[in-house]
């Protein structure tokens, strides 16, 4: 295998993976964001984590790939270097998720408060409901005669 064709397939399991990465997001889109995010996390580092094939020539292959390839058909050792790249990977990833989840946690939480308290601000009381400066306006118009329509419409 030459570069060109090592680089040529690489960029197909990047597509591909990036293909299967979008099918998960559409398939975890129901679900509860704290139970979504971390599958979507776990996802992510299994389709795109690499694990050296060959260090002497400096090539990479899919770390689940080798892992799978490894276990059925039981050749090479390169099954455990690959589960360990996997799960420092996953460490990581977890981590960084963990980091990201810390800072916005309080950030949502105070936009909530603030969202609860101007909606309580917004929605007037009953008193206020009742006196005449909040009630809402009638068509006070008049006819060609000076006289006050029967009728009483709101302003639209």
């Amino acid at each position: 295998m030459n570069q060109h064709d090592y680089e040529l397939a690489w960029a197909v399991y990047l597509a591909a993976g990036l293909g299967l990465l979008l099918v998960w997001f559409l398939m975890t889109d129901w679900m509860w964001r704290w139970l979504r995010e971390p599958l979507r996390v776990i996802v992510l580092v299994l389709l795109f984590t690499p694990t050296p094939v060959d260090p002497a020539n400096n090539e990479y292959a899919p770390a689940i790939a080798i892992t799978a390839l490894d276990i059925l058909f039981k050749v090479g050792n390169n099954a455990w270097r690959a589960v360990s790249d996997l799960a420092l990977v996953l460490l990581a990833a977890f981590v960084v998720y963990l980091i990201f989840v810390a800072v916005r946690w309080p950030i949502e939480r105070a936009a909530k408060k603030r969202r609860e308290r101007a909606e309580a601000e917004a929605e007037p009381t009953m008193r206020q409901m009742m006196q005449p400066s909040l009630m809402p306006d009638v068509d006070s118009r008049t006819d060609e005669r000076g006289d006050r329509r029967m009728r009483i419409e709101p302003r639209l």
